[in-house]
């Protein structure tokens, strides 16, 4: 990272983004979009030149630190903005030790990317790789400049929907649960008391993980360098109809509630043929789930991520959720037994205040007592849990980006300790989960990805099995 004077114009980085270039925890983000028809260079470049994504301070900032070793943006005149630096073009098809497959070699590609180098300073953070052989465009971009649901809004703007060139995508939008003013005041203290209980409960034990409780070593537990293992990448594909039908066989279930269920099911499955000698039954296995704090759940219109007061505004706002399973053996369990034990869980969480007390102590600990000791606790935390999991919500509908149709969306980070990682987007009722591994731990995530998929279509079959009733 270079280091200058402070310029009057200099804008610092947010105590968040401010964490992710701390070396524990430089994070990037990788968007893989992939098109029906072959990649024009010359046109994805014009796109380039006139997008939002351009115009946005964020991807025309250099970021330096000044001489008390503090991290600010620099803006540069876009005149000086070098696109040849920016975009990447890999003309020849990525080998792969298999027969040639694009999906594999896209996720060869990525899995590389993973534990790579970073991303330069000496220019504003971000990329755009052209595998021209794949037909695939992997957007690369710094985890300081923004979190999934900024940055997916920004991408969003620069396309349009296929059916029609001149609307903008669909912003699918999530439910957030408002207390009905309608209840009377005992109602009210009931759910007050239990808001207080739950955050005491929950904030503690995230207290606790932070320092030292951990969980119990399985197959698929990571830790302290894990980070920096070799990485392979394997893709679980699900249709968005078959989760909406899992949903309605639990009252009031809800599709992240169905994606953990299913994480739930599909680990027990892997853990079971993994495993030599037998797990306790109801065995803790802890995961790190991204909350987005935004008022508005979902994607945001760009007009309001870019207002400072907004309570959607732009960059890193998201809290840190603890999710535990538990390992069933699979022999005579229901598999909707997950979603419902998932569903009381969740339920419990969205009550509570940890996710806010999470994002509250980060931004108080990096303000006032250091980065260091900010990546620090942020780094213990992963360590002493075994996943990480995300869901981001996409376009509704089927979207092009400068003329040519997007076919998938797909999106992976770096690596971190864990050795796994699960970051699932929705697209044109599917949705892509991109499960991330440390090769040596978990070596064939392929068969991990076939246990999620394998997992969702037995809870599809008990649920329809329940509607015929």
């Amino acid at each position: 990272m270079a280091s200058a004077a402070a310029d009057y114009s200099d804008e610092p980085l947010t105590p968040a983004g401010r964490l992710f270039v701390q070396p524990q925890m430089n994070q990037i983000i990788h968007c893989a979009v992939g098109f029906k028809n072959p990649i024009n260079i010359d046109s994805i470049k014009s796109h380039l030149k006139s997008s939002l994504l351009l115009s946005h301070p964020r991807f025309s900032s250099l970021m330096v630190r000044d001489s008390q070793g503090l991290e600010h943006w620099r803006k540069i005149p876009q005149v000086d903005l070098d696109l040849d630096r920016h975009v990447i073009v890999v003309p020849h098809p990525i080998t792969t030790a298999s027969h040639f497959d694009h999906d594999t070699a896209v996720n060869d590609y990525l899995a590389d990317l993973s534990t790579s180098s970073g991303l330069s300073a000496e220019k504003p953070m971000w990329e755009v790789h052209l595998l021209m052989a794949h037909n695939c465009a992997i957007f690369r971009i710094h985890h300081a400049l923004g979190d999934g649901v900024s940055l997916m809004s920004l991408f969003l703007a620069s396309c349009r929907g296929a059916e029609d060139e001149e609307k903008m995508p669909t912003l699918a939008s999530g439910k957030r649960n408002r207390v009905n003013g309608e209840k009377g005041w005992w109602a009210l203290l009931i759910g007050f008391v239990g808001m207080l209980w739950f955050s005491l409960i929950f904030v503690v034990e995230f207290v606790l993980r932070c320092l030292w409780v951990c969980d119990r070593k399985t197959e698929i537990s990571g830790g302290d360098g894990v980070e920096l293992w070799p990485r392979k990448l394997a893709t679980a594909r699900f249709r968005l109809q078959d989760m909406k039908l899992v949903k309605k066989a639990v009252p009031n279930a809800t599709i992240n509630d169905v994606l953990f269920g299913v994480i739930s099911s599909g680990l027990s499955r892997y853990l079971d043929h993994r495993t030599t000698n037998a797990l306790p039954e109801g065995l803790q296995i802890t995961g790190l789930a991204m909350v987005n704090l935004r008022e508005q759940p979902g994607l945001q219109e760009l007009s309001d991520l870019m207002k400072s007061n907004s309570g959607s505004s732009w960059g890193n706002k998201f809290g840190m959720l603890l999710l535990p399973i538990y390992y069933h053996k699979r022999s005579g369990t229901d598999p909707l037994a997950y979603l419902k034990i998932a569903k009381v869980m969740i339920d419990r969480k969205k009550r509570s205040m940890e996710a806010h007390f999470s994002y509250k102590i980060g931004y108080f600990v990096m303000t006032y007592l250091g980065a260091k000791l900010a990546a620090w606790l942020n780094y213990r935390i992963v360590c002493n849990t075994s996943f990480t999991i995300s869901n981001i919500l996409g376009p509704q509908e089927e979207i092009i980006l400068g003329g040519n149709p997007i076919t998938y969306l797909r999106v992976n980070s770096s690596s971190l300790p864990h050795a796994l990682t699960m970051h699932m987007i929705s697209y044109a009722e599917r949705a892509d989960m991109q499960i991330l591994v440390a090769k040596d731990i978990i070596p064939d995530p392929a068969f991990l990805a076939k246990c999620f998929e394998e997992a969702l279509l037995d809870m599809k079959e008990a649920a329809a099995a329940i509607n015929r009733t």
